[in-house]
């Protein structure tokens, strides 16, 4: 009998919200349980396909805010694997390191917890009489500037090797650096199959060894958009090693732009939305599907649209609530007033005033240099977490900036429009 196990990482067990546009109470409490559905639909998945051992590479839990009640939630679920036969191999990342709650809690017995220079624990003895180790390293500190790779045994001789460990590689765009380390330097090592965690986008890296990043199973937020999963490995008597994705979160964030170019009526630019999500939802089978929507294009409506921003926004969440599971997170208009045939603004004296605004204000480093001022002070007055969900580089921080200067001067305009259009009726 093969040795079957499934690889996850990265669960942030009840992480608090990270979008600022949950604004709807019932889609907060929706993402705010996710990630527990994840964890119970992993013990689930195991015990369908009667998997030998679950190991998660890391950051099961979000930090220093960690609850009893997540931890109690927690227990349940890997009983149900104890109970089930089916062990489970545990490191701790670099937020379940600044958890007291990830040194108290009491695990089931068939739970083993990896700590520093830990030996390789026996998971199972081959029908041929071949063994199975795994290897885990954990660490007890948030920081891990330094790679834990030379910290871990050799490779079991003539066994199956299979090392845990939570490391953001050679570095990935972010994710704080973690225990780093090459792939070379994972291949060279000489195990069979490295469970990694840290990065939350799924990645094969190697596959002579595996070296895999399975990404979380459960978006939090925006920036987390995409179908979400766990990797299921088999490894056969001989060795060979097979490897599956299963899609796991209930919840799948996703963006979805749409060109109303030519849609003159307000009723065009619904029926194209409506058309485009119903689209989408077809295509994605999670339980729910939540969107940020982009509305592009030229169209005579790009000022209404953002004068009457409060109509359209429930009229999209109406559509959204029709399809099953949708739901409208954030709307986003990137919309624009038609152009003449020489691409020159009409001369109504509003779109001179947007020309203007578009070609000389916003590109003036003067401009740019007093709203960054003012972005940055306001930032300063929110949580870390808030600051570093909006503005984690610099890079972030200049498209917020010229984002606010474009909506804001848009939405101005939009209602400049409005007036002149109701002055001359």
């Amino acid at each position: 009998m093969p040795f079957r196990f499934v690889h996850t990482a990265d669960l942030h067990l009840d992480s608090p919200l990270r979008s600022l546009a949950l604004r709807n109470a019932e889609l907060a409490d929706l993402v705010r349980g996710a990630t527990r559905g994840a964890l119970a639909s992993i013990v689930d998945l195991c015990i369908a396909e009667s998997v030998d051992a679950l190991l998660i590479a890391g950051d099961l839990y979000d930090g220093s805010q960690t609850s009893m009640n997540t931890a109690l939630f927690l227990a349940g679920e890997l009983r149900r694997l104890d109970e089930a036969g089916i062990r489970t191999f545990l490191i701790r990342g670099n937020h379940d390191a600044q958890s007291q709650v990830t040194r108290e809690l009491t695990l089931p017995p068939s739970v083993h917890v990896f700590q520093g220079r830990s030996k390789p624990m026996l998971a199972k003895t081959l029908a041929n009489g071949r063994t199975v180790h795994v290897h885990g390293m954990s660490f007890a500190n948030p920081h891990a500037p330094e790679s834990l790779l030379p910290s871990f045994h050799a490779p079991v001789a003539e066994a199956i090797n299979i090392g845990m460990l939570h490391t953001s590689l050679s570095g990935s765009e972010g994710h704080d650096r973690y225990a780093p380390c090459s792939v070379a330097d994972l291949q060279r090592h000489g195990f069979d199959y490295w469970a990694l965690g840290h990065v939350h986008q799924r990645q094969v890296h190697s596959t002579q060894p595996f070296v895999v990043m399975p990404g979380m199973p459960q978006g939090r937020d925006i920036n987390e958009a995409g179908a979400k999963g766990v990797t299921i490995v088999t490894i056969d008597d001989d060795g060979r090693v097979e490897i599956e994705e299963r899609p796991i979160g209930a919840a799948v964030f996703e963006r979805l732009s749409v060109d109303i170019t030519g849609a003159v009526e307000w009723r065009d630019a619904l029926d194209l939305v409506t058309r485009a999500l119903a689209r989408l939802r077809h295509q994605i089978s999670a339980e729910s599907l939540i969107l940020r929507l982009s509305l592009t294009g030229a169209s005579p409506l790009a000022w209404r649209l953002r004068r009457d921003a409060d109509l359209l926004e429930t009229e999209l969440t109406n559509i959204a609530a029709g399809l099953s599971g949708c739901w409208v997170e954030k709307i986003e208009l990137h919309c624009r007033e038609p152009r003449d045939e020489y691409h020159r603004p009409s001369r109504e004296p509003v779109e001179e005033l947007a020309a203007l605004v578009e070609n000389e204000v916003l590109p003036a480093f003067g401009f740019r240099k007093e709203i960054r001022a003012v972005a940055e002070e306001l930032l300063q007055q929110l949580p870390l977490e808030l600051r570093q969900t909006l503005a984690p580089d610099e890079s972030a921080l200049e498209e917020l900036v010229m984002g606010a200067g474009l909506m804001g001067s848009a939405d101005v305009l939009a209602h400049l429009h409005g007036a002149a259009a109701k002055g001359g009726d």
